[in-house]
């Protein structure tokens, strides 16, 4: 295992185990506090401050947190009012989502310079495959350090890298020595390098689950490797098999350039509580316009469409309708998304977000990941 320095040198003998035995060369690009540092980058007098990209009052989420922020606790998705209290001199920022999503676009243009196979997972982080090496640069080692410094010429921005043979130790690796930094996970050091994690580092494991597995004596990866298939399963039920490989360093699944999208949507946090029906009649209209500008931009033809309530207790509701053809136009989707919220009222108690979504899709194009994250842009 290596550590977070450009001198890296390289292990012929490892790369030629990995082409030996079969095994996939597997890099994680993870941007370092990417909409931060995006604004960091075009505000100078931002750098070394605590910058927090969201709303800033009411409602507000933070999007992302620069690491001086993050030195306070402030992350992302918390709460606006939380961060500020943890980091009284915390600087908000204003999403501006374009300017992040060009930047990934040039970010994801190295990536396929050196591989077709890039399976993005949101705007600021990648798997890719490098099996074939397409610059001959001898190793993984060496593409993912040419990769990082090619981001950091086109960008300014800093990325870090894991480099392993699978896509769950890459990514556990791109953890390791963030920000800035590199981790190579080579064949045979997969399962010493989880049973000395954590547990709360693997992928699906949350603040319940942990604490759960605290309570079997599980806190390490060791602990989780030391506990039989039977055992998980009666714990743990479908989850079992995903924890039973990971604490052996195991996944299987390989790099998809493309996935299918199963539907197309959107939500909006509202900064004041709603609850009258002609303030809720407006939010369905907003929304609309919204969502149908990203079915529009897919040339997605749906027959499903969902709406989703969250109340002021936190406590979701949700109706779909579903027709026997797609949803013919932008006035369909709303007369259905205006009937829909028409069967929940009137509502047991104000909301705080609603959402619309149109699902079972047909000759929709593919899904590219990062797309999640334009949720953020009604906050």
């Amino acid at each position: 295992m290596t550590a977070d320095r450009d001198d890296i040198p390289d292990s012929p003998d490892a790369e030629d185990e990995s082409e030996a035995a079969g095994l996939h060369k597997i890099i994680h690009i993870d941007m370092d506090a990417f909409f931060a540092s995006v604004e960091q980058r075009d505000h100078p007098e931002l750098r070394g401050r605590p910058v927090a990209v969201g709303g800033s009052s009411g409602r507000g989420v933070v999007a992302a947190a620069s690491y001086e922020a993050r030195r306070f606790g402030v992350r992302s998705a918390m709460p606006s009012v939380t961060a500020q209290r943890l980091c009284p001199d915390l600087i908000f920022c204003k999403s501006r989502f374009d300017v992040y999503r060009e930047v990934s676009r040039q970010i994801r243009a190295v990536f396929h310079d050196y591989t077709p196979l890039v399976e993005p997972l949101s705007l600021d982080e990648a798997y890719l495959d490098v099996t074939e090496d397409r610059h001959a640069l001898g190793s993984a080692t060496r593409i993912a350090l040419a990769i990082r410094r090619r981001i950091a010429e086109d960008t300014q921005l800093t990325a870090s890298a894991g480099v392993s043979y699978n896509k769950f130790l890459a990514k556990l690796a791109s953890d390791q020595n963030k920000p800035d930094g590199i981790c190579v996970i080579r064949p045979g050091e997969g399962a010493a390098f989880v049973a000395q994690l954590p547990v709360t580092r693997f992928h699906g494991i949350g603040p319940v689950g942990a604490k759960k597995m605290a309570g079997l004596g599980i806190v390490t990866g060791a602990d989780l490797a030391a506990k039989d298939l039977p055992f998980l399963r009666a714990h743990f039920g479908s989850f079992a098999d995903y924890l039973y490989r990971a604490a052996r360093g195991i996944d299987l699944r390989q790099v998809r350039a493309h996935r299918t999208r199963k539907s197309v949507g959107g939500e909006r946090t509202f900064h004041e509580d709603l609850f009258a029906p002609r303030e809720l009649t407006e939010a369905v209209d907003r929304i609309v316009d919204i969502v149908w500008d990203r079915i529009t931009h897919n040339k997605a033809r749906g027959r499903t469409v969902t709406i989703k309530l969250k109340y002021n207790d936190f406590t979701l509701q949700s109706r779909a309708r579903s027709l026997s053809r797609p949803v013919a136009d932008k006035a369909e989707f709303a007369k259905i998304g205006h009937a829909l919220l028409a069967e929940l009222l009137p509502l047991p108690r104000p909301i705080r977000l609603m959402g619309l979504t149109l699902s079972k899709l047909e000759g929709v194009a593919p899904k590219k990941k990062g797309d999640a994250l334009a949720q953020l842009d009604l906050l």
